[in-house]
């Protein structure tokens, strides 16, 4: 039953009825004008529209039209992504920024084979069955289907072997140019079915040299990783401005930058000192200099639309994709020991308890007094001695109030593992292990997070426009599947109270140190929403904060180029200033940017991948420590221990036993031996296959384990259904969900 509107409102049921029915993508604009809504009735449909997104209604996203929770908008365009050997066409959509995989459509041709792959349709969308089907509007410009691969040759022909772990597919090469076997290489499908084929357009070198794994998360995701010559002729020329004389003198102060060892630019640097002001008594006073990119990169420059379309820098083991040229990022910009740089200046002033009592903003000329490692200024304050001890002991201090401050609020406290990968100077890979995580790091994290604060409330208070980082409190629907995993540990979770961050911790808290620990915070890690950039406030859930934007990394990050912006307008402080077209495009830029920044994770976190992939590959054939870290009905997936890469056991090498897949519990279990393979559980496996140009692991039992090989049984809903798996029948039986 839909819930009773507020006043003027539709019902929930009226606008899941418009969306479904629309002729056009509906938007928040098109469903306040369909029902005629005031402007004071629009502020109540977007709360209402929030609503029905938190309860699993509809899908949303910054920007995007609503459509049915798991669907997809009436109307939208599709890609054309594959054409199978019936000659059914399979489009997916083009933009698709929800967390579940997009869905593939079956197209309903007019006219048999009239679509190729690569070419973009205007579609109407509807549900058929357990799937979606495609009616085409009109065809729009055509977009090349690319696909990354690696040229294998058989006999006088070449065959192109993909990079993506879940295609296994080879496509003919009608064209492979001035590539060889064993090339890796980007290449255009051609041709209609059944003759599709790929002509070779990029050689991109031999896949297995460690410096090509960033090369294919570059490449596969279209990030820009060239400057044009318009570019870095802009570039060079700003970066020979004079800093000019009317910025605030800050010299004087011994401001150091703590970074990562090995840190390619340096857009951060702190400083504090007691305050001396009766007013703040056991107060203090702190600095938190930030690179003014603001004052090279104009608004509408061509370094500015580069930045833009980058949103944001990307980093890989062996190499950085900047999001402004190396001129200005690692070096006019990148604040550097006994340089003058240009910076603006979060001026603090910290309470006893570490609560911000007030802030200001300036742009100032600031000298690096020191540039230090993370690990070499922890053992500074450990030993109390060295020669930066002075400026750091008082920066210590400080911060223990502003930790202080933090404990306090109770953010969501999830200690979730880095890894770091370390080359020597060829590229190879010499070690994987997490980062250590030092007082060093939650020092300078805390500092950051009370810049960002001060930035948004500063802007607030001066009615400016404000590029927000939303961090939105998690769905009932995930929620609910929480509730349902933790049950399996006896661990309660009431979902009726209100869900805080410390809602969380204390479900960590009462984990304790069990064995299933790691499980229980990353599935609370899953159970959390996406964070995003908006002109809207919602808050920052993860932080505990109400007002939060990102000022602190302009060189990185172009949201905090476009609220270094807001503030130089707000402050009056010269040139490059946001403009008002930007201040009225907020949105669109918070979506785009977002968009952007979730590429940039998704190629860190596969180029990652492989370079594990790669380390393990010389242990093929040998017995790992291995955590399982996902269960399905196919398998489990495991994560060898200390090192990370998720390979997958197939349930068709656990031997001749049935296994039942209870999904709430997460667990495959023998019918016969009781045998359990469980989220969590620690398990040694015998590597079998490790791909550094895919990331893929792949994991048998060590010698002597489990059965002889035959079908198995697996859960999957009532009635057994029975699958081929490389021509072997398997039934397969699900176990279902626990309430």
């Amino acid at each position: 039953m839909s819930k009773k509107p507020r006043t003027g409102l539709p019902t929930q049921a009226q606008i899941l009825d418009f969306i479904e029915h629309s002729d056009v993508p509906a938007g928040k604009r098109e469903i306040a004008k369909a029902f005629g809504l005031t402007a004071q009735e629009k502020i109540g449909l977007k709360a209402l529209l929030k609503d029905m997104a938190d309860e699993g209604l509809i899908d949303s996203a910054p920007g995007r039209a609503f459509h049915k929770m798991g669907g997809l908008p009436r109307v939208t365009v599709l890609r054309i992504a594959d054409v199978d050997d019936g000659g059914n066409v399979w489009a997916v959509p083009e933009r698709w920024e929800a967390e579940t995989p997009p869905p593939r459509l079956r197209v309903r041709e007019r006219k048999r084979g009239a679509l190729g792959i690569g070419e973009r349709i205007l579609a109407r969308t509807e549900e058929a069955g357990a799937g979606w089907v495609a009616h085409p509007m009109k065809v729009l410009a055509k977009a090349s289907e690319q696909v990354l691969g690696v040229l294998r040759r058989d006999g006088d022909r070449f065959w192109l072997t993909g990079v993506e772990k879940k295609d296994r597919r080879e496509f003919p090469v009608s064209d492979i140019g001035d590539a060889e076997a064993g090339d890796l290489v980007m290449t255009e499908m051609t041709g209609r079915p059944p003759r599709i084929s790929v002509r070779v357009v990029q050689r991109l070198g031999d896949p297995f040299a460690p410096r090509s794994f960033s090369l294919i998360a570059i490449h596969k995701l279209g990030i820009r990783d060239v400057f044009s010559g318009e570019a870095l002729d802009e570039a060079e020329r700003v970066s020979r401005l004079p800093l000019g004389d009317d910025r605030e003198d800050l010299t004087h102060l011994p401001i150091v930058a703590i970074d990562p060892v090995d840190a390619r630019d340096h857009d951060d640097a702190v400083w504090a000192a007691p305050d001396d002001d009766p007013g703040n008594a056991g107060g203090w006073q702190a600095v938190v200099a930030i690179a003014d990119v603001s004052f090279y990169v104009r608004p509408g420059s061509e370094i500015d639309r580069e930045a833009r379309r980058r949103g944001n820098s990307v980093y890989f083991p062996d190499r950085v994709v900047p999001m402004l040229p190396e001129v200005l990022s690692a070096e006019v910009c990148s604040l550097k020991e006994g340089e003058d740089r240009a910076a603006l200046a979060c001026h603090l002033r910290i309470g006893k308890s570490g609560k911000l009592e007030s802030w200001r903003f300036s742009r100032a000329r600031v000298r690096i007094a020191a540039n230090l490692a993370y690990e070499d200024a922890q053992a500074m304050i450990d030993a109390d001695a060295g020669p930066m001890i002075a400026v750091l002991r008082p920066l210590w201090d400080c911060w223990r109030a502003l930790a202080s401050a933090r404990d306090a609020r109770e953010p969501l406290d999830l200690d979730l593992p880095e890894r770091r990968v370390v080359l020597d100077e060829m590229g190879r890979i010499m070690s994987i292990a997490p980062r250590e995580r030092l007082d060093a790091h939650r020092l300078i994290e805390d500092y950051m997070i009370a810049a960002n604060v001060a930035a948004a409330k500063a802007l607030e208070g001066k009615k400016a426009p404000v590029m927000y980082r939303v961090h939105e409190p998690p769905s009932r629907e995930k929620l609910v599947a929480l509730k349902d995993y933790l049950e399996t540990f006896d661990v309660p979770f009431a979902l009726g109270q209100v869900i805080r961050p410390a809602t969380f911790n204390h479900v960590l808290t009462r984990v304790g140190d069990a064995e299933f620990r790691p499980q229980v915070m990353e599935q609370v890690l899953r159970t959390q929403t996406q964070a995003y950039y908006a002109p809207a406030n919602q808050g920052h859930f993860g932080l505990s904060l109400g007002s939060y934007a990102h000022f602190t990394s302009p060189i990185r990050r172009y949201a905090d180029l476009v609220v270094h912006r807001s503030l130089v307008a707000a402050y009056t402080l010269g040139p490059g200033e946001l403009t008002k077209a930007d201040a009225e495009a907020m949105e669109q830029i918070g979506t785009t940017i977002s968009g952007l920044e979730r590429r940039a994770m998704e190629a860190e976190r596969d180029t990652i991948d492989r370079y594990v992939a790669a380390f393990l590959s010389e242990k093929v054939g040998e017995t790992v420590s291995a955590r399982i870290t996902g269960v399905q009905n196919y398998g489990f997936f495991a994560t060898v221990e200390g090192i990370g890469g998720d390979g997958l056991m197939p349930v068709r090498d656990l031997g001749g036993e049935y296994f039942r897949f209870d999904e709430a519990a997460r667990k495959l279990i023998g019918e016969q031996t009781g045998e359990e393979y469980t989220l969590g559980q620690r398990i040694d496996l015998r590597l079998a296959e490790a791909n550094p140009v895919s990331g893929a692991l792949r994991f048998e039992l060590p010698e002597g384990k489990g059965a002889a090989p035959g079908p198995r049984h697996v859960g999957s809903g009532r009635k057994d259904r029975v699958i081929k798996h490389r021509g072997r029948p398997h039934n397969i039986r699900h176990q279902g969900k626990r309430r």
